[in-house]
C-alpha cells in the first residue's frame, strides 16, 4: 500500500559547482533555419569556429546561412580597424546571400576585449542598407539554451511600433480577401469571423518548429484566442507588432531575459503561465490565457483525457519509477513536473539557473503536481556540484537519469539508465499532439534495457559495471 505524502513546499538550494553545458552560440543551429531570411555572423576564435564546425557539422554542405568572423592577434591587440573588417564581411554576405537581416552574435572574446558590437552595428547598418542586430550569446551565461534569450532580446527592440500599411498594400490585402471569401455566403463569413473573442493583442514568443507553432496557434482559436504574431517570425521582415498594452506569453523557460524587455522596453504585458510542455502544462498555459481575457475554457478536460488515454502504453512503463534530472538546458522544471504527472518519482532536480519570477507559474504547478499524485516535492538545486550529484545518483539509485552528454556514458557504464537532455531541446515537445514525442524519448532507454534482459545481457552488463 502506497501511504500520501505530507503536503511540503519546494526546497530550493544552490551549490557552486561548474557549468557543463554546451555554448549558447549554438542557438546558431535552429533559429538560422527558422528565420529564413536571415544570416547569422559568429565573431569569435578558432575555438568557436571548431565548435560550431562540430555542433553543426551535418549542414555543412547545404550551403547554410551562417559563418565565422574569426578573431586574430592582429584584432585581440587592437592593431586591425573592426570596422572595416566586419564591413568588408557584411558587404560579401549581402553581395552573395542578401539576406533582409544579418545577426552579430558575439562570443567570450568580444566580451572579454570590449569589442563595441552595439557602437558599431548602427554606423555599418547605414552604410550597407541591411539591418544588424547584435546578440552576445556567449558562453558567459548559464545554459545553451540562454543564446535564445539574448537574440530574441535584440529581436523584440526590432519589432516594429504599429503596423506600416500603404495605400497599395491595403488594396493587395482586399483583393486576398475577396479572392478567399469568393463563394462564400456572408452568414459563413460572419460565422468565420465571429469565432475569435474581442480581447487585446496577444504575441507568443519562443522559437519552434512550424508545425508546432501551428498547433499551438490552433489550440488558442478552439478557444475564441487569436495570435497576434509570433516572436520570431519565420521572414524578420515578419516581425509582430508590439504596440504598448500589448499581452505577450512565452512558451519555453529559459526567455527570461526576453520576457524582460518586453516588459520594460515595449511595455508588454506578460502572462505568467507554465510552459505548453505535456498535456497538463499545455492544458495549465491555455487555461491561463484565457483567464486573462475572462474567457470560459472549453473541452480541454474531454482533450487531456484524450491524450493521456493514447499514450497509456508509454506511461505504464514510467509509472512507480524514479527519475532525477541532472541540469542543463532549464527545460528541467517542465521536464520533471511532466514526468511526475506520468506516475515517476523525482529526488532532485539539478538547473543551471532558476528565474523564479518568470518560472513561477511552473514552480507552482510543479508543487501542485506533487500533491496531486501524491509523491514528495522534489529538491531543486541550482548551479549544482555534479562531483555532488554523483554521489546522489549513486545513493539513490534512480531508475532513468537525465544529463548532459558530459555524463551519460560514464553513468551508463556503472549501470545507470541516462538520457541526453540536449534532445528534448531539439525535439517537438510543445503542445498536446507532441506528447507521445516525448515520452518516445523518455521511456527509450528502459525499453532498450528491457530488451537487454529478455536476451540475457542484462547480466553481462553488471558484471562489466563492478569491473
Amino acid at each position: 500500500m502506497t501511504v500520501a505524502a505530507e503536503p511540503q513546499g519546494l526546497n530550493f538550494e544552490c551549490e557552486t559547482g561548474n557549468y557543463h553545458t554546451f555554448c549558447p552560440i549554438s542557438c546558431v543551429a535552429w533559429l538560422y533555419q527558422k528565420i529564413e531570411d536571415s544570416f547569422f555572423l559568429v565573431i569569435g576564435t578558432k575555438t568557436c569556429g571548431y565548435f560550431l564546425q562540430n555542433a553543426m557539422g551535418v549542414m555543412i554542405f547545404a550551403e547554410p546561412r551562417y559563418a565565422m568572423a574569426e578573431l586574430e592577434e592582429g584584432d585581440i591587440s587592437a592593431q586591425l580597424n573592426d570596422y572595416e573588417e566586419l564591413k568588408r564581411l557584411c558587404l560579401q554576405i549581402k553581395r552573395d546571400r542578401n539576406p533582409s537581416v544579418i545577426v552579430w552574435i558575439g562570443t567570450c572574446t568580444t566580451e572579454i576585449i570590449k569589442m563595441d558590437l552595439e557602437g558599431l552595428a548602427p554606423r555599418l547598418e547605414s552604410e550597407i542598407g541591411i539591418p544588424i542586430v547584435t546578440a552576445r550569446a556567449n558562453g558567459l551565461d548559464y545554459a545553451f539554451t540562454q543564446g535564445e534569450d539574448t537574440v530574441l532580446a535584440a529581436m523584440a527592440a526590432r519589432c516594429p511600433e504599429k503596423a506600416p500599411m500603404v495605400e497599395g498594400e491595403k488594396k493587395e490585402k482586399n483583393a486576398i480577401a475577396s479572392l478567399l471569401n469568393f463563394g462564400k455566403k456572408k452568414e459563413d463569413i460572419a460565422t468565420e469571423e465571429s469565432e475569435y473573442v474581442k480581447h487585446p493583442p496577444l504575441v507568443l514568443f519562443g522559437s519552434l518548429p512550424d508545425p508546432v507553432v501551428t498547433n499551438l496557434t490552433l489550440e488558442l482559436k478552439k478557444q475564441g484566442i487569436k495570435v497576434s504574431g509570433w516572436l520570431p517570425s519565420k521572414r524578420y521582415t515578419e516581425l509582430p507588432v508590439l504596440e504598448e498594452g500589448y499581452y505577450v506569453s512565452g512558451v519555453n523557460p529559459f526567455l527570461s531575459r526576453t520576457a524582460t524587455t518586453l516588459m520594460r522596453r515595449r511595455k508588454c504585458k506578460l502572462i505568467g503561465a507554465p510552459f505548453p510542455i505535456g498535456p497538463d502544462g499545455t492544458r495549465a498555459w491555455i487555461e491561463k490565457i484565457c483567464s486573462v481575457f475572462n474567457i470560459e475554457p472549453k473541452g480541454l478536460d474531454e482533450r487531456e483525457a484524450q491524450i493521456w488515454a493514447s499514450v497509456e502504453d508509454y506511461v505504464k512503463l514510467l509509472r512507480g519509477k524514479s527519475v532525477f534530472l541532472m541540469g542543463d538546458n532549464l527545460l528541467e522544471i517542465s521536464l520533471a513536473r511532466f514526468l511526475i504527472r506520468c506516475g515517476m518519482t523525482c529526488p532532485e532536480i539539478g538547473i543551471p539557473y532558476m528565474d523564479k519570477r518568470y518560472q513561477a507559474a511552473e514552480l507552482a504547478l510543479l508543487e501542485k503536481t506533487c500533491h496531486e499524485m501524491g509523491v514528495p516535492t522534489p529538491r531543486i538545486v541550482e548551479k549544482p556540484d555534479n562531483y555532488n550529484q554523483i554521489q546522489r545518483i549513486h545513493e539513490l539509485h534512480p531508475d532513468l537519469v537525465i544529463t548532459g552528454m558530459a555524463h551519460a556514458n560514464p553513468l551508463e557504464a556503472r549501470g545507470i539508465n541516462t538520457k541526453w537532455s540536449v534532445e528534448f531541446t531539439f525535439a517537438q515537445i510543445h503542445g498536446f499532439t507532441n506528447t507521445r514525442d516525448i515520452l518516445e524519448l523518455v521511456t527509450r532507454p528502459l525499453r532498450r534495457n528491457n530488451n537487454l534482459k529478455d536476451l540475457g545481457w542484462d547480466k553481462l552488463v553488471k558484471e562489466e559495471a563492478k569491473v
